[in-house]
């Protein structure tokens, strides 16, 4: 795993600026996450997701967590299915699981993305769909009570989604 530390854009800076800070608190500086196995990475406050959970044997990606609850992944998969943005999004929205409901997407030519709930959790997932066979994916979830908290920050993150 390798650690950068990047100046952030505009949306970021918007989007922190609307998270509540304790007149003590620094304002949570960006730390950049490169996956060595498939070169996904995203970007995200590491002092919010100060919990980096254990790395998965497979090395496909990382977890991290707040201490409020809330979660951030960034991951690689392999594309074994032939999936498309569509199909993905298709997929996802036939799913009846209990307490899983999908309240937002859209698709591009090479990426989806999704939003919705998962029992008393929000989650926003985006999606890469490269060239080399590989699904990119960044997904925060959070508790619903801090869903003001959380959705401009999880935008960002999503955003800030590439690969090779």
């Amino acid at each position: 795993m390798k650690r950068l530390h990047l100046t952030w854009g505009a949306p970021f800076a918007i989007a922190l600026s609307l998270l509540p800070i304790a007149t003590t608190t620094a304002i949570a500086k960006p730390f950049t996450y490169v996956n060595a196995r498939f070169g996904t990475s995203c970007t995200f406050p590491d002092e919010i997701f100060s919990i980096t959970e254990a790395e998965p044997e497979n090395g496909d990606g990382q977890q991290w967590s707040a201490p409020d609850g809330a979660s951030l992944t960034c991951s690689g998969i392999y594309n074994i299915d032939n999936d498309t943005p569509k199909s993905f999004v298709a997929g996802e929205k036939a799913n009846t699981g209990p307490g899983y409901k999908i309240t937002y997407s859209k698709t591009g030519k090479n990426w989806a993305v999704l939003s919705g709930v998962k029992g008393d959790k929000v989650f926003y997932e985006r999606r890469l769909f490269g060239k080399d066979g590989v699904i990119r994916t960044v997904w925060v979830e959070y508790p619903s009570s801090l869903k003001a908290k959380y959705d401009p920050l999880a935008s960002a993150i999503a955003a800030s989604l590439r690969g090779p």
